[in-house]
C-alpha cells in the first residue's frame, strides 16, 4: 500500500532520482525516460476521460480506459525497478495476462468496425482525437522502452503490454469515431 505524507522530499534537488531497487541514478536516465513517458500516456489517456465517463454510450470504453490508466501505474513499477533486483516483497511485473486482456478487448471492439481501405488521420470525435494522441505517446514509450532492452534488462511483457496498448487505443479511437463511421481516411496525394 502506497501512503504519501509529503510530496516533496528535496531528494531529486541534485537531479537524481530513486529507483524501485533503491538505486540512485540521473533523472535524465533512459529508464526515467521510458517509466516517465508512460506516466505522460496515462495522463494522456486521463484527458480522453473526460469525453467517455459522463456518456453511458461510452460506459464500457471508460471501463477499459480506467483498467489501462491502473495497468500503466503497475507497468511504471516494473520499468522503476529493474529486473535483476533482488528485494523482499513482491515487484510488479506485466505478465501475459495485461497482454491477453488488451487482445481480447481489442478482437471484441475491432468486431463492430468496418474493415479499413485507408490509413486513419487522428480527429473526428474529441474521445478519437485524444485516443490518437495517447496512441502516439504510447509509441515513444514503446521506442524508448525497446532502447532500454538494448542497455538493459527490462521485462519481455512490458514490451509485449506497450506494443498491444497502441493497438488497442487505435481500435478504442476508431470506435470512439460512430464505429469507424467518423474516420477521417487518408488520400494519398490528395493536395498535390
Amino acid at each position: 500500500m502506497v501512503k504519501l505524507t509529503k510530496i516533496y522530499t528535496r531528494g531529486g534537488d541534485k537531479g537524481q532520482t530513486s529507483l524501485g531497487s533503491g538505486e540512485r541514478i540521473a533523472k535524465h536516465d533512459l529508464r526515467v525516460e521510458a517509466y516517465g513517458t508512460v506516466d505522460e500516456a496515462n495522463a494522456s489517456i486521463g484527458l480522453v476521460r473526460l469525453h467517455t465517463r459522463s456518456d453511458p454510450d461510452t460506459a464500457r470504453i471508460d471501463a477499459m480506459l480506467g483498467r489501462i490508466q491502473n495497468d500503466l501505474f503497475d507497468l511504471g513499477a516494473d520499468l522503476c525497478t529493474p529486473q535483476d533486483t533482488r528485494r523482499k516483497g513482491t515487484v510488479l511485473r506485466m505478465t501475459d495476462a495485461h497482454v491477453v486482456r488488451l487482445e481480447t478487448e481489442i478482437d471484441t471492439l475491432n468486431d463492430e468496425l468496418a474493415p479499413l481501405t485507408s490509413f486513419v488521420l487522428p480527429g473526428g470525435t474529441a474521445a478519437s482525437a485524444h485516443l490518437h494522441q495517447a496512441r502516439c505517446v504510447v509509441r515513444r514509450a514503446e521506442r524508448l522502452m525497446t532502447r532500454l532492452a538494448e542497455e538493459d534488462d527490462v521485462n519481455p511483457g512490458a514490451i509485449s503490454y506497450i506494443n498491444r496498448l497502441s493497438d488497442h487505443l487505435f481500435v478504442l479511437a476508431r470506435y470512439t469515431n460512430d464505429k469507424g463511421r467518423q474516420d477521417i481516411l487518408w488520400q494519398p496525394g490528395a493536395n498535390i
